[in-house]
């Protein structure tokens, strides 16, 4: 699914996340949706959320 799309992310889902010291290597981080911060509809970079683990950074990849 698509990440730059608000309407694909649910708080309590599984995603992967890259953190803003990480956007230069692409590193990403898994964790689970606990808020979304990202208030339009729509974002090229990805919607940013903040992970449960208290971790905040923009969605590349949305788990099953």
């Amino acid at each position: 699914m698509d990440g730059t799309k608000r309407e694909n992310i649910r708080m309590g889902q599984h995603v992967s996340i890259v953190l803003k010291q990480d956007q230069a290597t692409g590193s990403l981080t898994e964790g689970v949706v606990e808020r979304i911060l990202t208030n339009s509809a729509h974002h090229p970079h990805g919607i940013k959320v903040k992970l449960s683990s208290g971790e905040v950074g923009r969605v590349k990849v949305i788990h099953d």
